[in-house]
């Protein structure tokens, strides 16, 4: 741990997931790690970040990222997945959920993806793989032919459904993206202005961007307003490149009740509800998706959306058709 200053050194030893540049976007209200045992996060409320930003790509805008829904491990499912998908977004995210932990490679899925003609954007997380492999995954993601990456930390493997998996964390989310910076990849990161400690959340954001993001996802905040003020909070800091806002897709009550789970305290006001409680929740759930992701993109800040949520086994296929209806609504 060289050229770690004294006091980080100890954070990161202390820390399940010996990170660098703590703290998470896990922590809770109270201050606790999400990791139960681990008691409070080791991190102070307030840090030092380096935060020198250059100059960063643009993308075209809207930008608009979505979420690829797939059967795990099946490669039929992901081509199935892909060609409902295929002409309604710019990319699309390839991540992993905590129930389906054990997914192909990301460098594999990225050159299924290219096989069909859709721009693959793999998140790589640094939870499963130490640096030498994290190197070698990113360079066959560029080899693949994604169109960029998505760096960061992931959860701890006791919040998922493999918990008796060791949990690696050579590196963490700002190392990750220096290091996919270095290979000359895109690189996308991922922004919680919401999260507990706030105080941190925008420099913890600017750091990544000094490392080398190109793009940076703001997660769900709140109504379009916060969502704007994030926005413009980067750009005040001289954050040139493309901002990015999440948009919850629910259309059925798994997947509103996946969004309630994880973020249901920082979805709009009313959101939810309007999606339960309409005679049918997926046309519900299609149009507050379209109308949210038209007011986020209203602000000059805000470049694109990442149209995200969540899915039950069997419903991939559905979710992917309804994620393909929104994507078509947004595009120009």
């Amino acid at each position: 741990m060289t050229n770690i200053a004294p006091d980080r050194a100890l954070a990161r030893q202390a820390c399940p997931k010996h990170m660098t540049h703590g703290p998470c976007a896990g922590v809770t209200d109270g201050g606790a790690c999400e990791v139960p045992s681990a008691g409070m996060c080791p991190y102070p409320l307030e840090w030092s970040f380096d935060t020198a930003i250059g100059e960063r790509l643009r993308l075209p805008k809207p930008f608009v990222l979505t979420d690829l829904p797939a059967v795990p491990l099946d490669t039929a499912a992901l081509r199935a997945s892909a060609r409902l998908l295929s002409g309604t977004a710019d990319a699309f995210l390839l991540g992993d959920h905590g129930g389906e932990r054990v997914q192909f490679p990301p460098s594999y899925r990225a050159r299924v993806l290219a096989d069909e003609g859709l721009a693959a954007w793999p998140g790589i997380n640094c939870r499963d793989r130490n640096r030498v492999a994290l190197e070698g995954e990113l360079a066959a993601c560029r080899d693949a032919g994604a169109a960029g990456v998505h760096c960061i930390t992931g959860d701890h493997p006791a919040l998922g459904h493999r918990p008796d998996a060791a949990a690696v964390f050579d590196l963490d989310s700002v190392e990750l993206t220096a290091l996919a910076r270095r290979l000359d990849l895109i690189v996308s990161v991922a922004h919680a202005p919401a999260a507990p400690p706030a105080a941190v959340r925008l420099p913890r954001a600017l750091t990544k961007i000094a490392a080398g993001a190109d793009i940076v996802v703001v997660d769900h905040c709140g109504g379009p307003e916060r969502v704007h003020a994030a926005a413009e909070e980067l750009r005040a800091a001289g954050f040139t490149g493309t901002v990015l806002a999440c948009v919850p897709v629910a259309t059925d009550a798994f997947s509103a009740a996946v969004l309630a789970g994880f973020a249901g305290g920082r979805l709009p006001p009313g959101y939810l509800a309007g999606i339960y409680e309409a005679p049918d929740p997926r046309v519900a759930g299609i149009a507050a998706a379209v109308e949210l992701a038209r007011a986020l993109l209203s602000h000059p800040g805000i470049d694109g959306v990442n149209l995200s949520g969540g899915t039950r086994s069997g419903q991939e296929l559905a979710i992917a058709r309804d994620l393909a209806t929104i994507g078509r609504e947004l595009r120009p």
